[in-house]
């Protein structure tokens, strides 16, 4: 039996629709240096999420680190087919927003309920960010380990 959906709300950052797979992690991400835009894969030592990539994938975080490049490596992740389909993060600061503009994929924060809470790694979510809706579908699968996916 399919699992329920589960919604919740939030503003949008960048309009538009996207749906796929979820890429959970509740460690912030560093652009610069922190990810290789060529082949959209989390580079950062030390990083949960090191060797996995976020291309094509509802990327879901709390937010960025790092240095004001973070934004450059969005876009060029944007130009090499790489970037995320989606993103949705807590903290919105100007270095996620512009990273999130230049990648041309729909964008949400300030939810009503934690998204880092009730999506896991291989849900699969729709971002709706015109109408402020998140739709997410628990998969029955059990959780990989991001060092599984590598």
């Amino acid at each position: 039996m399919a699992a329920e959906p589960i919604l919740i709300r939030g503003r949008k950052v960048v309009g538009g629709v996207a749906e796929g797979e979820a890429l959970v992690t509740v460690e912030r991400i560093s652009g610069w240096g922190g990810v290789d835009p060529r082949t959209g894969t989390v580079v950062e030592t030390r990083h949960e999420l090191r060797g996995v990539s976020f291309a094509g994938k509802v990327l879901v975080f709390p937010g960025a680190k790092g240095s004001s490049g973070w934004s450059a490596q969005f876009h060029v992740a944007r130009a090499m087919g790489t970037a995320p389909a989606a993103w949705l993060f807590n903290e919105m600061t100007t270095k996620v927003a512009l990273g999130t503009v230049v990648s041309h994929a729909p964008a949400m924060t300030d939810f009503d309920r934690d998204p880092l809470t009730l999506i896991r790694t291989g849900d699969w979510v729709r971002v709706d960010a015109d109408a402020g809706l998140v739709t997410i579908t628990p998969q029955d699968t059990p959780q990989v380990s991001p060092e599984a996916t590598r």
